[in-house]
């Protein structure tokens, strides 16, 4: 029998740190992917705050709707994939180490 789970608390907002330059001469290809890599990384943070822990509770739906509720632009397809495998378990994928505690 499935029980459910109590509802999130909501998390104290802390201050953001102030932004740090990009560094100058890399190509324009860099930036984008780090762009990418930054958004991916606050979606999965948001994602695992509300509840979703496995990669296949998290359609391309369900990322846009929380990118649109944290106030961050709807990510594209390959943000969304990124998302997913950030959000991947570690133990799933290694059966060979032990799960992390």
């Amino acid at each position: 029998m499935a029980v459910a789970a109590p509802p999130l608390q909501e998390l104290p907002s802390f201050p953001t740190l102030p932004k740090k330059r990009m560094p100058a001469g890399r190509p324009r290809e860099w930036y984008e992917s780090h762009n990418r890599r930054l958004k991916a990384m606050r979606l999965a943070i948001a994602l695992l705050n509300s509840g979703v822990y496995r990669p296949e509770q998290a359609p391309n739906r369900k990322i846009r709707s929380t990118a649109a509720r944290i106030g961050v632009h709807p990510p594209s397809d390959t943000t969304c994939r990124m998302v997913r495998s950030l959000i991947r378990t570690d133990h799933t994928d290694r059966p060979d180490r032990p799960a992390r505690r």
